[in-house]
């Protein structure tokens, strides 16, 4: 990924030199293939370039559109044949992206950005108009922060120069961290009071005085794929999967696939090799990359990441996940006092072993199965189908699937019936499953004020327009676009990861197909299995799902207890308000002694609280809470 930084002062007056030096200095681990600039009138704009493509190597950046706008752009087109067709008679079928993109803008002017299919995050400076777009792809696969004042606006690709360099401290934000103990914190929001992130298939408008935040495309519910046979739909998600790998085998370098061993990545390495072998990638190779520990006795992952080696006639890098455990003070410090982390847990560095992979085989690209249980029907959840019934008053087929699936799941069919019924209920009236409650170690006073964030954002499912299932889809891929938000951007080394399962048309394909299509009583995952029949090994296909890996944080815990013990006696979270370190404790101790509590919160809140001491080190943020005023900012973009 490539990284982009610009400051426009209304006034006219460029940033002091030291300034650009800081600035330049933090973007340099995140794009050490160029270092560009853009200045004049008040505008800045710094950009260094991440290749991972044979064109990308002819762009110079920022760029200039024959209009005057000055472009910058961090991202991959997938659909560049079809937009240079559109174009031909501005370019050439070897152009640029960067050059598609500021040819699409000339043309169609500021409503052109639909048009633009992969991952990518683009900012156009228009001096004619003096004005400011910042936009994102539908998915929001890129980082894109921003703040501003009456007297200047600034973005980045990353955070750390917007909060290191402002010259002032930030208050925290409260909703923020109430994202870290649910399902992600929003996707507009950051750690900082004062700082947006762009949200994802939005664009940002800013003028001195005017800051819009728009909506430019959706998917559509009204899109529907109707076939008579099995057969059709599996040879539709052949082609679609196929053209969604391939679009992530863009690259002028090896590409690297994570390969777990479960259907997801094992799919995705099996499909790329067809494409490969088909002429279909631009990359001239595939590796892959996978990860094991014999200590951990409910993870046995290995028999099935070899039988897809075995079957591509190659051997992986493997990485022993067990020789990276180790006390907390003998793991890679997060160096607090030289860099903004705003991601609890993770900094963006991976491990050594990840990294001597990617510089031994020479992989910018890694290949991620994200997304895929969610998109392919991973749960096996009959609740989206059951509801598209009952809103359209398909009583019969309703009686007759409740039966099916009550003899399926060995539950009473009234017990499946009211799962379905309670989504057209407010969530306040009916309540939030159990699984989704906030925890107990946290305080009332900050449960209440951030209740909707730590339940996960519920909705209430709307009985009339589109389909339940589809509403259904469109939360799940909500849920996805706070997660990706919430990716650190990688350096030392940097490197880019693309998300087959999330490629829009893919996404597209099994919106508008029935839900039966994906999940059916007896199989989960069923259009996914059914069509790679003769691609992916059938050991893997038919495989039972993986079990959650639960005894290697107990164990860490367990080892390092005195560091845990110590940490809950001064806790800046519960400083803050935010936790009952107390209760927290008592927790604590539950899981040393086996006890079963909710771990993956659990250690989400020790991550929370590093982070938070970390902060407090580094000096840049005040600490407080969220001032109302900026309440009311959060929640007007959101709506």
């Amino acid at each position: 990924m490539s990284v982009q930084f610009g400051r426009w002062n209304f006034e006219g007056q460029p940033p002091g030199p030291d300034y650009v030096e800081k600035v330049s200095a933090a973007l340099a681990p995140y794009g050490p293939d160029s270092n560009e600039t853009y200045s004049k009138g008040g505008v800045h704009i710094l950009y260094r370039a991440f290749r991972t493509t044979k064109e990308s190597h002819r762009e110079t950046q920022p760029h200039i559109s024959p209009s005057g706008a000055v472009i910058t752009w961090d991202g991959r087109l997938d659909n560049r044949a079809e937009l240079i067709s559109e174009l031909r008679n501005v370019l050439a079928f070897d152009s640029t992206d960067v050059a598609i993109v500021a040819a699409a803008y000339e043309k169609w002017g500021a409503n052109f950005y639909a048009k633009l299919i992969g991952d990518w995050a683009l900012s156009i400076w228009s001096p004619v108009d003096r004005s400011l777009l910042l936009v994102k792809d539908p998915i929001g696969t890129r980082h894109l922060y921003y703040s501003f004042d009456k007297n200047q606006v600034t973005w980045s690709t990353v955070l750390d120069p917007l909060v290191r360099f402002a010259g002032k401290t930030f208050a925290l934000n409260e909703e923020y961290i109430a994202g870290w103990f649910s399902m992600f914190p929003a996707v507009h929001l950051t750690p900082c009071v004062g700082i947006h992130a762009v949200p994802p298939s939005s664009s940002v408008l800013l003028r001195p005085g005017k800051h819009t935040v728009s909506k430019y495309w959706d998917f559509d519910p009204t899109k529907s794929i109707r076939y008579r046979t099995d057969a059709e739909y599996e040879e539709h998600f052949r082609t679609v999967f196929a053209k969604a790998v391939q679009h992530k085998l863009r690259s002028d370098r090896p590409v690297l696939a994570e390969l777990s061993g479960g259907r997801d990545s094992s799919s995705i390495v099996c499909m790329a090799d067809r494409v490969i072998a088909r002429g279909g990638a631009e990359t001239p190779r595939l590796d892959t990359m996978s990860y094991y520990d014999d200590s951990e006795p409910n993870w046995n992952e290995r028999p099935y990441f070899t039988k897809v080696e075995e079957k591509r006639g190659r051997t992986g890098w493997h990485i022993d996940v067990g020789l990276e455990k180790g006390p907390a003070s003998q793991r890679r410090p997060e160096s607090p006092n030289t860099r903004f982390v705003p991601t609890p847990g993770y900094d963006g560095r991976p491990s050594p072993q990840f990294g001597m992979c990617l510089a031994s085989q020479g992989n910018r690209v890694v290949l991620s199965g994200m997304g895929g249980d969610e998109t392919m029907g991973g749960v096996p959840t009959p609740t989206p189908e059951l509801e598209d019934l009952l809103a359209r008053a398909q009583f019969r087929g309703l009686a007759h699937q409740l039966k099916v699936w009550a003899l399926e799941k060995r539950k009473p069919w009234l017990h499946l019936f009211w799962e379905a019924a309670r989504g057209f209920f407010p969530p306040r009236l009916v309540g939030v499953p159990k699984y989704m409650r906030p925890v107990a170690w946290l305080q009332p006073n900050y449960v209440k004020r951030h209740w909707a964030t730590l339940t996960g954002y519920p909705s209430r499912t709307k009985l009339f327009g589109p389909l339940p299932s589809f509403q259904d889809n469109i939360s799940m891929v909500n849920g996805l676009r706070r997660q990706l938000a919430r990716t650190a951007l990688p350096f030392e080394p940097p490197f880019e990861k693309r998300y087959p399962y999330l490629d829009r048309g893919l996404l597209e394909f099994m919106f508008a197909i029935p839900r039966e299509q994906l999940v059916r009583p007896t199989q989960r995952r069923s259009l996914m299995r059914r069509a790679l029949v003769g691609i992916v090994p059938d050991e893997i296909l038919n495989k039972k799902g993986k079990a959650f890996v639960a005894r290697t944080p107990l164990v860490r815990i367990s080892k390092e207890w005195t560091h845990w013990a110590e940490m809950t006696q001064h806790m800046v979270s519960t400083s803050l308000g935010i936790v009952d370190s107390e209760h927290f404790s008592a927790t604590l101790q539950k899981a040393r002694r086996g006890e079963e509590v909710p771990m993956v919160t659990l250690m989400r809140t020790i991550f929370v609280e590093e982070w938070l001491r970390n902060l407090r080190t580094l000096g840049v943020m005040n600490m407080e809470t969220t001032p109302k005023s900026e309440l009311i900012l959060h929640a007007s973009i959101r709506g």
